[in-house]
């Protein structure tokens, strides 16, 4: 892989037959821009785009692993051949960053490749749902969200990658060593949690809350149905996001993905 800056943001963004992903990846980069005027950010896609929010397009330097399935998650893996950065933050599409991380780059750079722990409700608190997490609780795995991953060029976190492809390339024989695993189908988080287990938590996890995010399903916040969008108030004030008058301190996974095309007429 080329290194064409040092540091930035990735986005892993490919179209399904029921999301455009695409519109998530630009709301996102837009959201950054907003708090990081001096981001890059990279589009990792199967198809090249002129959009000038990103500094970069990629395509995947494999080819698309998944072009003959509706779950794209087989080309994840691939960014870590893909980002043209040293030190790479990749974040999943369906978010936006309310206020700058960009400190978190000097905080994870510690080791090689760090990842996000647990997750936030929007009250900004640690949440204790397991609720999406019966199967790394019955089989001890490290309660990993892949949705904020952090690398920079190393044969660790090139070790940690190869790993989750085979992983991916494996799935049955891998489910079939996991308590309740049979059936199960792709599930980055998943592929992630085991990763961890084999290779060791510790060499890819900080103690603190960094990094961390809020995520928007119901059982993390309490919430009575699937879409928070018609049950809870929501403000947007350039940058800032309020949920029921609480200011979202965090990458915000606002999980509806129809939520993007609300967030994109706000953004512009």
């Amino acid at each position: 892989m080329k290194i064409e800056d040092e540091r930035g943001y990735l986005v892993v963004a490919q179209n399904n037959n029921d999301t455009d992903y695409i519109v998530c990846a630009e709301t996102l980069a837009k959201s950054i821009k907003l708090v990081e005027p001096d981001a890059k950010i990279c589009l990792l896609t199967d198809v090249l785009i002129d959009n000038k929010v990103f500094d970069y397009v990629k395509t995947f330097p494999f080819g698309d692993q998944a072009k003959d399935t509706t779950w794209k998650l087989h080309n994840d893996w691939q960014c870590f051949y893909a980002s043209p950065f040293r030190e790479t933050i990749k974040l999943e599409a369906d978010m936006i960053i309310p206020h700058s991380i960009k400190h978190w780059f000097d905080i994870c750079s510690a080791k090689d490749l760090v990842c996000t722990i647990g997750a936030r409700n929007f009250h900004n608190r640690r949440s204790s749902s397991r609720t999406y997490r019966k199967i790394f609780d019955e089989n001890n795995l490290p309660d990993v969200y892949n949705a904020i991953t952090y690398w920079k060029l190393s044969a660790n976190a090139k070790n940690f990658f190869d790993t989750v492809r085979d992983i991916f390339t494996n799935w049955e024989v891998a489910m079939s060593a996991l308590k309740f695993g049979a059936g199960q189908t792709l599930n980055t988080d998943l592929a992630y949690a085991i990763a961890l287990d084999l290779l060791g938590k510790d060499q890819f996890t900080l103690p603190g809350s960094v990094p961390g995010l809020i995520h928007m399903k119901s059982s993390i916040n309490g919430n009575e149905s699937e879409d928070w969008t018609k049950e809870l108030i929501w403000e947007l004030n350039r940058g800032s996001l309020r949920i029921n008058t609480v200011e979202q301190l965090w990458p915000f996974h606002y999980h509806i993905k129809s939520f993007a095309k609300t967030l994109q007429e706000h953004y512009g």
